[in-house]
């Protein structure tokens, strides 16, 4: 018999919304569900890839080429420069992005604060890594973050505040100011900040 390892996540929001949706043919705005169909010239350059031998495992860390064209946008975007070699990673969609950086920096035991409601992969993905989920209310109606109850909830076993901006599934933004407000709280600790920030 197999146990899992996160018996209290249940059905996910999402899930129910997306079966709501289906039922009642509401547009589904839970979920990236593309509703028209896949664009033939881009059917064309996957087959043409697939037939030139572009069908193998490439490196661990996404193909080369697509790192060093990503690093050239966040430069041209952003005025920064990015290792391609050491500070991009490709993944097979945003959860397993999620996953993998929480993987990565999580030992048990840790605290990682986050705001709800909440994309449902966060809980689950801090719990199965013993982390604590310290969650704070984002404040109705604009979904805003309380910086000061952020600053009482630090503790020392604070490893990460989790942020989402455009938030899911609220869409509030983050402002210049709580971005000041969050590097005064974070100033001098080790405090890490993920930041999932998928538009």
């Amino acid at each position: 018999m197999i146990t899992s390892k996160l018996p209290h996540v249940g059905t996910t929001i999402f899930t129910v919304m997306s079966s709501l949706a289906a039922e009642l043919g509401a547009v589904n705005l839970g979920q990236g569900f593309p509703d028209f169909p896949m664009n033939q010239e881009l059917i064309a350059l996957v087959e043409q890839a697939m037939r030139n031998g572009f069908n193998q495992y490439t490196h661990m860390n996404g193909l080369h080429a697509l790192r060093e064209v990503l690093a050239d946008k966040i430069g041209g975007l952003y005025g920064t420069l990015v290792n391609p070699e050491t500070q991009i990673t490709i993944t097979p969609g945003g959860t397993y992005a999620i996953y993998t950086a929480l993987t990565t920096v999580l030992r048990p035991g840790d605290e990682v604060i986050v705001f709800e409601p909440a994309y449902d992969s966060y809980i689950p993905n801090i719990e199965v890594n013993g982390a604590v989920p310290v969650r704070i209310d984002l404040r109705f109606p604009d979904y805003r973050i309380d910086w000061e109850e952020v600053r009482r909830r630090i503790t020392p076993r604070t490893r990460m505040i989790l942020l989402n901006s455009p938030h899911n599934p609220t869409g509030a933004v983050l402002r210049p100011a709580d971005i000041e407000a969050l590097r005064g709280i974070v100033q001098g600790t080790e405090i890490l900040i993920h930041s999932d920030a998928e538009y």
